[in-house]
Order: C-alpha cells, then sequence, then structure tokens
C-alpha cells in the first residue's frame, strides 16, 4: 500500500476542524479501505448522524449512470452512437440540427439549448420557482424547458457542459430498451453490479439511511433541499448512492462487467478539453478525465446540486478510489481539495 492512513487521517481531521464537513470520505487502494469516516448529520432535525453507509444523492454523478446505459445498448445493437438524435428519440425538436447525435450528447459537444445552462446561470434552485419540481419525474417532463430553444452551435464544434443533452439520452433509453430509464438503471446497472443500497429515490419518500440535502439560510440556520431539486432524480442527476456502492460501480464498470473492454475504452477516451485555461481537463462519455503527458491520469464522476455534493475518482496507476459524498456543499469542497494533493502524489 502506497497511501499512508496516518497522512490522510489527519488531513481530514484538520480541514474538518477549520469548516466543518457533513458527509463520508472513503479512500481505497487496490479494493482495500485505507481510511472511511464520516461526519455531521443526515437528519438534521432528529439529530441523525451520518453513518459510512449512508446514503447521499450524488446529483450530475447519475450522467455516468446514463453513459453506461447508452454504451450496453450500443453493444446490444439497439443504439448507436453515431445514430442520428432524431433517430432515437420521438420528441418534437423543430430547431435541432439534424447531425447531432448520441456521441455529441455524450461528450456534451451537440451545441445544444440547456434547460440550465452552468455558463450562464447559477441558481439552480431558482428554476422551480415557476416550474413545481414535484411534477418533473420523468425525462420527458424537462422537454418544455428547451425542446423549442434554438441551436446555440454546430454539432461537434465546441464543448459546453449541457444537461439537456443527458434527459436527451435518457428518452433514447427510454425507447431502445422500452421501459422507464429509471427502471432500465436500477436492473441493469445498479443491480448488475451489487449496488444494493442505490436507487431513485423520491424526496419526499426517502428511505431510512438516507441523507438530506441542506442549504444555509440567511439566518445562519439551515433548510433542506426538497424544494430546490426535481423530486425524483433521472438522466441528467439526482441518483441516490453510498460509498461502498461507489466502489463496486467502478469495480463493475472496470472489470468490463458492465461494457465490454472496447465499449469501456471508447468511454474514457479524453474527447473535449474542458476548461481552456488548462491542458489536463477532458471529458469522455460521462466521466470527467485528468490527463498528464497524454497518459489518464484519473477518471471521475463529478455532481453538485443545492445540498449535494459527490466526487469519485479513480486514479489507473495507483489503483486508489476517492469518494467523498456530501449533504452540504461549499465544506465538501474543501475536504476534497484538503486531501487531493496526497491522492495525486501515491
Amino acid at each position: 500500500m502506497t497511501l499512508d492512513p496516518r497522512t490522510l487521517e489527519g488531513a481530514i481531521t484538520r480541514q474538518h476542524e477549520r469548516e466543518p464537513f457533513s458527509g463520508v470520505v472513503s479512500v481505497r487502494e487496490r479494493g482495500e479501505v485505507v481510511v472511511e469516516r464520516a461526519f455531521g448529520l443526515a437528519h438534521r432535525a432528529e439529530r441523525i448522524p451520518n453513518t459510512t453507509t449512508t446514503r447521499f444523492g450524488i446529483a450530475s454523478g447519475t450522467k455516468t449512470l446514463t453513459a453506461i446505459a447508452v454504451a450496453q445498448l450500443v453493444e446490444r445493437g439497439r443504439l448507436a452512437f453515431d445514430a442520428p438524435l432524431a433517430d432515437c428519440v420521438d420528441a418534437p425538436l423543430p430547431h435541432f440540427h439534424p447531425g447531432v447525435t448520441l456521441h455529441h450528447l455524450l461528450t456534451h459537444s451537440a451545441g445544444m439549448p440547456d434547460y440550465f445552462d452552468e455558463a450562464v446561470m447559477d441558481d439552480y434552485e431558482a428554476l422551480w420557482r415557476e416550474r413545481p419540481m414535484y411534477r418533473f419525474r420523468s425525462p420527458s417532463d424537462f422537454l418544455p424547458l428547451f425542446a423549442h430553444l434554438p441551436m446555440k452551435a454546430a454539432p461537434g464544434t465546441t464543448w459546453a457542459y449541457n444537461n439537456a443533452g443527458y434527459v436527451l439520452l435518457g428518452l433514447a433509453v427510454e425507447r431502445a430498451a422500452g421501459v422507464p430509464f429509471i427502471d432500465y438503471v436500477e436492473e441493469h446497472v445498479l443491480r448488475a453490479c451489487g449496488m444494493a443500497s442505490s436507487g431513485f429515490f423520491p424526496l419526499d419518500r426517502l428511505p431510512g439511511g438516507t441523507a438530506r440535502g441542506y442549504l444555509p439560510t440567511e439566518d445562519g440556520g439551515w433548510r433542506t433541499n426538497a424544494y430546490a431539486v426535481p423530486i425524483v432524480g433521472g438522466a441528467d442527476g439526482g441518483a441516490f448512492t453510498t460509498a461502498g456502492d461507489l466502489a463496486a460501480l467502478w469495480d463493475a464498470l472496470l472489470g468490463h462487467r458492465l461494457v465490454g473492454e472496447a465499449t469501456l475504452a471508447r468511454m474514457l477516451t479524453p474527447y473535449w478539453r474542458t476548461d481552456p485555461e488548462r491542458d489536463d481537463g477532458h471529458y469522455g462519455y460521462g466521466l470527467w478525465i485528468r490527463q498528464r503527458d497524454g497518459r489518464p491520469r484519473s477518471y471521475a464522476m463529478v455532481g453538485e446540486d443545492p445540498g449535494v455534493a459527490c466526487s469519485s475518482t479513480y486514479f489507473p496507476d495507483s489503483g486508489i478510489l476517492c469518494s467523498l459524498l456530501g449533504n452540504t456543499v461549499d465544506a465538501s469542497w474543501a475536504m476534497l481539495g484538503a486531501i487531493a494533493p496526497i491522492l495525486a502524489d501515491a
């Protein structure tokens, strides 16, 4: 083992003392747990603590699950990465370029409009002030937010993170599989790799052992994120999972038990640079990729919503997996920043 548990423990403890973190930090090396700690409360009103087996929302980390679902259906001959979007969904998209493909959607390079454009919008919660969040239960429910909008760029010409593109991928999965998106992912992804504690849980019916997401209020208190995100997660975000289940997901994905070797290689290809100021950040199919000297340094599923923070990063050279799940936001990223240098040097 290359990681020193005491070094990690010390960094985690010091950061928590500086800025109290609420969630779970799990670091494993080649399948063995190095450090796994839980902090804060899963349910503040009832004073129920987070534990290492608590379920947390993963926001856009769900896009990795969507990409896997699409890849599986490609392997089964029901979809094709280069298939035109119009051949894969039945939704009316009057202004969309006919050249948009599933590959473009998977890599955020379709040039299409978004229902929440993270380049110019920063308040996801504001979307639901005039649109009741309890009505958003399936991919088709999101269509009125963007289907009528014009293209922003020609497909394949630029990279721009796009949530609506993954909503459309969810519709493609539903049409190809003949079942609701959530049903397909729960059976063919979550259950297929033993993620027994994971699922798409409605916010008004969260099962036991699930952390509620929390937002700070102006008076120094807290409120839940119950009205800040759609009531049920979908193809672009909102699933719930545990640190242990994330380890099972990576093990199954990298072990070719979810998709074959050639398909996985395609998912892990760094297609687009994600930051013009840095040359190491790229995006594959539902995964963020860091490179060093042309070699993959890490693969990550990442998500953030109001009251939700998720980062699960695998380092292929060292076999290290670091998963951080938080039910508050700011302290989560500070905690990740405190331990990232230790992992990068391993």
